[in-house]
């Protein structure tokens, strides 16, 4: 049996749903679909009633929404957002859910949800290269943007145990190998940017056998190899 008719995935929406309401709309995406948002969703920023106008503005899509923990945005374990969220059983492992919207869903690390008869994998985070102008000017930086050592041990041991081999893989940065070098920020010094995340994810995919890997954070629309980078794109996911 089916959990969803169809599965869509797309890229950061960091709070702007516009086009995500359109595509979705033009798409035909209904209660019956499952959509991916591959991090910086933007409904778990401030920590106040502004996250709350933005998931009323993301539930006017009408799918349920499995969103992945991105950089720019607030866990929904941290304890700013913890009393609304509590953890439930979805897809064959935990996520998180706050009641009045039980369409959003938010991943979590590590999780390796079952749906339509494949196995999703969930690595979030990656490090913030704005992060020295973010705290010079006072705007919000998360400090556990990135996997801690203890959750990445986790995540090997899980993908050791299943044999090194997964089906699809869904991160919001992407393998170092893999990262687009053609959106690095202009006059940014590479060797100050932390790529703890690039570096596990290229370790993950190395070890292991998989069919897929689709990934956000880099604000681009490109195939590389069997990596997929996403951003405005909603694509649809064949059988």
């Amino acid at each position: 049996m089916r959990d969803f008719d169809n599965i869509y995935i797309t890229g950061d929406t960091h709070a702007d749903f516009s086009d995500l309401i359109e595509k979705s709309l033009r798409y035909g995406i209904t209660r019956d679909d499952l959509l991916i948002i591959l991090g910086d969703v933007g409904i778990n920023f401030f920590g106040d009633n502004r996250d709350k106008c933005h998931k009323e503005m993301l539930s006017m899509v009408r799918a349920t929404i499995l969103c992945i923990h991105g950089n720019h945005e607030l866990r929904p374990t941290s304890p700013e957002v913890a009393d609304l969220y509590h953890p439930i059983q979805r897809m064959g492992d935990q996520a998180y859910v706050d009641d009045a919207y039980p369409r959003i869903i938010m991943a979590s690390e590590g999780a390796r949800y079952h749906i339509n008869g494949r196995d999703f994998l969930v690595i979030g985070g990656a490090y913030s290269v704005d992060k020295p102008q973010r705290l010079l000017l006072g705007y919000r930086w998360f400090p556990d943007e990135q996997l801690t050592v203890e959750e990445m041990d986790i995540i090997r041991q899980k993908v050791q145990d299943h044999g090194n081999r997964e089906d699809i893989i869904l991160s919001h940065t992407c393998p170092y190998n893999n990262r687009p070098i053609e959106c690095f920020l202009p006059g940014l010094d590479e060797s100050t940017v932390d790529n703890t995340m690039e570096h596990f994810l290229q370790e993950i995919v190395e070890a292991a056998e998989y069919n897929a890997l689709y990934c956000g954070h880099w604000h681009t629309e490109k195939q590389d190899g069997k990596i997929q980078f996403l951003f405005h794109d909603v694509i649809l996911l064949e059988d």
